[in-house]
């Protein structure tokens, strides 16, 4: 199977990048009239990540700038952004010799990116070069695997220069060296037609480890080996590529930026700032509950690490667990104060826990939901919701002493709570927390309930005046009494930008994890046409447009990093939202899809929930829907009203 899911291609000649029928991207600038232009992805494997910075300048030359980024090699002080960073740019270019002449005008002509990010250039000594930029799956090492094709009709003299390039860091394991080399034949005579093929490695190491000495078509075929094997679980199936690709491709941003940190699997959002640590928002909350759905071994060796680390943290006093525990788990970071990060937790791991179907993990981490949710109840107010410092947003705007991100949350957290509480046998917690959740969910209503600009929704907090965006929130947790004001709302020219939701109104900074929560919540409030449409349009703009092919952090903050978190986020618009999956059990789901007017059949395939492995496939039947479930041979049929909840047992 390809890297993405092959489907009827639909062109659109707005967009920079179109799709392939393999579905890959491409970006041909050979036909772009539209330079100079740049751009910049991230690829992760276990121990380095790399973000690289490409384009095109306006005189059609290649820009190639890649910063390598070392997790496991700790720099001082040993903080949150102290993994080693070497930047490395077009100099290696230079070490290429054709017909005695240095390359200077290397012009990219089609570009494209399926897991690796391959570019096609050539020269005016008539040599095509195919640069093949990708990170290696098991080395402190990225590579290049470059091959040089003779396009003229004369023979070409090629000289590759020696390269050797070592420098050194120092960190809190010692010495570090960083080395640049290639394994290229020092002469080639390429007659036309004729090609050689090379590797130039980037790598870094403790001074006391041997130099790694790879190979790039071995190397290349193992990164291409994990995408496909990500690409043919949890697959999305639709009418739409754009949907089905953009889906395939964020799977693979959630799932490669996990490390190997000496205190086990992490996964880490990336951005060439956070690596070897987790946080509550982006590891407990948002990607723990996305890998059961995918099956990915490490995914849900990582998030089960997460859970773990924080649970020394939650003791009999009742002091807030930190944000994020850092530096290959040896510290915390807890500058923000309580942004609900207990919220968070009791959130993601009472869902991570159903859905894995383990009774053991599930019985494991069940003392730390409970901590969580019962820290919670101490911080309520006398308003009946929940108090924080702040929220994942960090102080970046006004919160309140209690927002409406901390109490949906623990709204949320009560209820996947008692679905699992039900499944260990603590019945009598379980009635707790579903009472809790009842009486919380009126709380938010007396006390965020409001008109604000002339909706009918949420203030975020006592004194709240403009919209925010985490006004989804309650949606995408089921509280549905000011769904249509909420709605109109987040697609309002107050919030709605041509990025997304806007933060706040009238201000240009977005979050793509807001948007990714609205869209979620509105398919959740059976808007499914309304929230199709924006969907689209979202996951056009971030899949094929300006800056691809992932869903991303922030704007104006960080040059847009493509957090890893945030994809695991847009595959839950899908899996929780289009498809209405909700883990009800160890072995048990409600399920309300959406299907869209104009859609006949969607499916997923390869669901691998509760460590099973089945397939849902949803099509219209006259009046009614059904979904067929399809698990170890037998298949079972529902049929059911559009918006009704079929409950679904393994």
């Amino acid at each position: 199977m390809d890297i993405l899911i092959k489907t009827p291609m639909k062109t659109d000649e707005s967009t920079r990048w179109k799709l392939n029928n393999d579905g890959s991207i491409c970006w041909n600038v050979s036909e772009d009239k539209n330079i100079p232009h740049e751009d910049h992805i991230e690829m992760s494997g276990k121990f380095v990540s790399t973000i690289v910075y490409y384009g095109v300048d306006g005189n059609g030359n290649l820009t190639l700038t890649r910063s390598v980024v070392y997790p496991m090699l700790r720099t001082i002080p040993n903080n949150t952004h102290a993994s080693l960073i070497q930047k490395y740019g077009m100099d290696t270019a230079s070490h290429i010799i054709i017909n005695g002449e240095s390359i200077s005008d290397e012009k990219p002509y089609h570009i494209v990116f399926n897991g690796v990010l391959t570019i096609k250039s050539h020269t005016k000594q008539n040599i095509d070069i195919i640069r093949t930029v990708f990170p290696t799956t098991g080395h402190q090492a990225v590579m290049d695997r470059i091959i040089l094709k003779n396009s003229s009709e004369k023979s070409a003299s090629i000289d590759i220069m020696p390269l050797n390039d070592v420098k050194t860091a120092r960190g809190v394991y010692g010495i570090y060296i960083l080395e640049v080399n290639h394994n290229a034949p020092l002469r080639t005579e390429l007659k036309p037609g004729e090609e050689i093929a090379f590797g130039i490695t980037y790598s870094g190491r403790k001074i006391m480890n041997g130099v790694p000495v790879l190979d790039a078509d071995d190397e290349l075929n193992k990164r291409l080996s994990l995408v496909k094997n990500i690409s043919q679980s949890l697959i999305f199936e639709c009418p739409d590529p754009v949907l089905a690709n953009a889906f395939n491709m964020a799977k693979l941003r959630a799932s490669e930026s996990i490390f190997e940190t000496k205190g086990g699997l992490m996964h880490g959002p990336g951005g060439g700032s956070y690596y070897a640590a987790v946080w509550a928002n982006d590891q407990a909350e948002y990607a723990g509950p996305f890998f059961p759905f995918l099956g990915y071994k490490e995914g849900n060796i990582a998030s089960l690490n997460c859970y773990r680390l924080y649970i020394p943290f939650m003791g009999p006093d009742y002091t807030p667990i930190p944000s994020s525990i850092i530096a290959e788990g040896i510290d915390i970071w807890e500058g923000a104060g309580d942004r609900g990060d207990a919220a968070m937790y009791a959130y993601g791991a009472s869902r991570f826990a159903l859905e894995t179907g383990d009774k053991a993990i599930a019985e494991e981490l069940w003392p730390a939901i409970e901590w969580c949710l019962e820290y919670c109840k101490r911080k309520m107010t006398d308003d009946g919701v929940i108090s924080s410092k702040s929220d994942e947003l960090e102080g970046r705007f006004p919160s309140g002493n209690a927002n409406l991100s901390t109490s949906s949350l623990t709204y949320g957290g009560l209820r996947s709570a008692s679905y699992l509480a039900y499944a260990i046998g603590k019945t009598q917690e379980a009635d707790e927390y579903n009472t809790r959740a009842d009486e919380l969910a009126v709380s938010i209503e007396k006390y965020f309930g409001a008109n604000v600009e002339g909706f009918d929704t949420y203030r975020y907090y006592d004194g709240n005046d403009i919209l925010r965006a985490w006004i989804c929130l309650p949606l995408t947790m089921g509280i549905m009494n000011r769904k249509k004001g909420t709605i109109d709302a987040l697609f309002s020219p107050r919030l709605w930008t041509e990025n997304g939701l806007a933060t706040q109104a009238g201000d240009k900074t977005f979050w793509d994890r807001s948007t990714l929560y609205g869209l979620r919540g509105v398919f959740n409030a059976g808007e499914t046409e309304r929230a199709l449409d924006y969907f689209t349009y979202y996951s056009r703009r971030r899949l094929l447009e300006e800056h691809v092919p992932y869903a991303v952090e922030a704007y104006p903050e960080a040059d847009e990093r493509q957090l890893s978190a945030e994809s695991a986020l847009y595959c839950r618009v899908v899996t929780e939202g289009i498809f209405g999956i909700n883990p009800t059990g160890l072995d048990s789901f409600a399920c309300v899809p959406r299907l869209p007017d104009e859609w006949e059949r969607m499916s997923l395939k390869s669901v691998k929930l509760f460590g099973k492995s089945f397939d849902i496939i949803v099509e219209r039947s006259g009046k009614e829907h059904m979904i067929s479930v399809s698990c170890a041979g037998n298949n079972r049929q529902y049929k059911y009203m559009p918006g009704e909840v079929v409950q679904v047992k393994l």
